[in-house]
């Protein structure tokens, strides 16, 4: 039995997600190879074959795959699946992961198993549903299993240790189906979002752009903490569609989350709930957010964060 992990990376260097992968992958059992698709990615193959318990990397490297596009990607990977030489390829449960890996399944005509957060066996997994208010046990008879992970749910292997080979490998042709056009990326010196140990994220309940920026800054600032927002918050202007931790945002699982000005519905606690340790701050007191809080505060945000900045020095 053979794992084909999906890489994710910047043709520079490995993205965090892909150690929670590869976490996940050895639990199915079987050898475990890396796919690094991309272009000048030498680098991203090199530190691939540093982590523990992967016995290959394969490496293949073009122009058209430096954006790791879904069409082009998922092609690769059939290319590399032919003859059922893989019993699993797993992905990180990301934009790329699923964009690509629901193609793929697709033309292998088997069943995707999504979001896994456990392992039970090489075919059973547990997966979260109705907004992770439940939880479903899956089991795949596919002789491929195509899954995509839920990296909140598994603690990311070491990246140095190994010693795996590199094989390179010639890479598909341009599907030519979809092309790159631009990116916008925020700059900031604080961490980011899904891969930070502690986030302050912040809701409605701030009532402006403002305001979110004037109270939540200067205390991320204080924790060394990365920024979220409510769906709500979001959707009122108070911060770009990057911020937003929930069901259709980022799923988060840091030491700590702080909570500010957050009701609690379904959809952001589905992507924050795995936090170690859950502060809340909320002038209702019987807001959702109370339920899954390790620890909460009914006060005015408005004093509160002031006065937690101040005793922060």
């Amino acid at each position: 039995m053979t794992i084909l992990v999906i890489a994710e990376h910047d043709n520079l260097s490995l993205k965090a997600a892909t150690l929670n992968t590869v976490a996940a992958a050895l639990l199915c059992g079987g050898d475990v190879h890396i796919l690094i698709a991309g272009y000048q990615a030498d680098a991203v193959a090199q530190a691939a074959s540093q982590i523990p318990g992967v016995s290959k990397v394969i490496h293949a490297d073009a122009p058209h795959l430096q954006y790791q596009l879904g069409e082009n990607l998922a092609e690769q990977i059939l290319a590399l699946t032919a003859g059922s030489a893989y019993s699993h390829v797993l992905a990180p449960a990301t934009a790329i992961g699923k964009n690509t890996l629901p193609r793929v399944a697709a033309k292998l005509d088997v069943a995707q198993v999504s979001d896994i957060m456990k392992v039970l066996s090489a075919d059973t997994f547990e997966r979260p549903i109705y907004a992770g208010n439940a939880i479903a046990t899956v089991q795949s008879g596919d002789p491929i299993k195509v899954i995509t992970v839920r990296t909140t749910g598994f603690d990311p292997v070491a990246n140095a240790g190994g010693n795996a080979v590199i094989e390179k490998i010639s890479a598909v042709a341009d599907s030519a189906i979809s092309a790159f056009i631009s990116k916008e990326i925020n700059q900031s010196d604080r961490p980011e979002l899904s891969a930070a140990k502690v986030v302050v994220s912040g809701g409605r309940g701030l009532g402006s752009a403002e305001k979110y920026h004037e109270l939540l800054e200067p205390l991320a600032d204080k924790l060394g903490a990365a920024l979220g927002a409510s769906r709500a918050a979001v959707d009122a202007g108070y911060v770009p569609n990057d911020y937003q931790v929930g069901q259709t945002g980022k799923i988060v699982a840091p030491q700590l989350y702080i909570a500010v000005g957050i009701s609690g519905a379904i959809q952001h606690l589905a992507g924050m709930k795995d936090s170690k340790i859950i502060v809340a701050i909320n002038k209702d007191a019987d807001a959702p957010i109370f339920g899954v809080a390790d620890y909460g505060l009914v006060a005015d945000l408005f004093t509160a964060i002031p006065e937690l900045i101040s005793e922060l020095g």
